[in-house]
């Protein structure tokens, strides 16, 4: 194994870093993972606790080639990892292709359950800024019932936070957003 990428662990569907100045490491470069026992650090260079990634977040440094993930003895392939994430989660493929897309853009993507939403977007990171948008991904061939959107428009507004729907598009090989602007007559 390359002496700069991070070792990180499977268990079930937790994947956890287990040298804390490696998880520090990788909590620094991108927000990626969440930090055990610390619900938000005060000062991001002095964590010194274990990591836990989401799948999401594995799959997405395994590519960059910034980890290694292992269960027991043995090295997950991209490929490994990436059949056993589709069985752990829903739309996996469509959540993994928007998170892709919008770390590629060098946008910093975390959980956003509390917002009702898949993902919350900051330009800098959780504590430099807010995050301006909350990003819900939606199958291509979803319908879209127009209640659920005034539903996460209001909730979105509430929270001031642009909504976002985000689809991957098979026929064009790309991810497609479409943001609410919200406004009164």
């Amino acid at each position: 194994m390359e002496s700069n990428k991070v070792e990180a662990r499977l268990h079930g569907s937790r994947v956890l870093v287990w040298s804390k100045e490696d998880g520090a490491r990788l909590y620094r470069s991108g927000f990626y993972g969440k930090l055990i026992n610390v619900s938000k650090p005060k000062d991001i260079l002095e964590i010194n606790t274990y990591l836990e990634l989401s799948l999401l977040e594995a799959n997405y440094l395994l590519e960059k080639g910034l980890i290694t993930v292992k269960t027991g003895k043995r090295v997950l392939s991209r490929e490994q990892l990436l059949r056993l994430s589709k069985k752990q989660y829903r739309l996996f493929e469509e959540l993994y292709a928007v998170y892709k897309d919008l770390r590629d853009k060098g946008y910093v993507v975390r959980p956003a359950l509390k917002f009702g939403a898949d993902f919350a977007v900051y330009q800098y990171g959780p504590g430099i800024d807010h995050a301006p948008f909350i990003v819900h991904v939606l199958p291509n061939s979803a319908e879209i019932d127009p209640v659920e959107i005034v539903r996460a428009g209001r909730l979105s507004h509430t929270v001031r936070k642009k909504f976002v729907l985000a689809t991957f598009d098979e026929v064009q090989k790309k991810t497609v957003y479409y943001m609410f602007d919200w406004w009164k007559a």
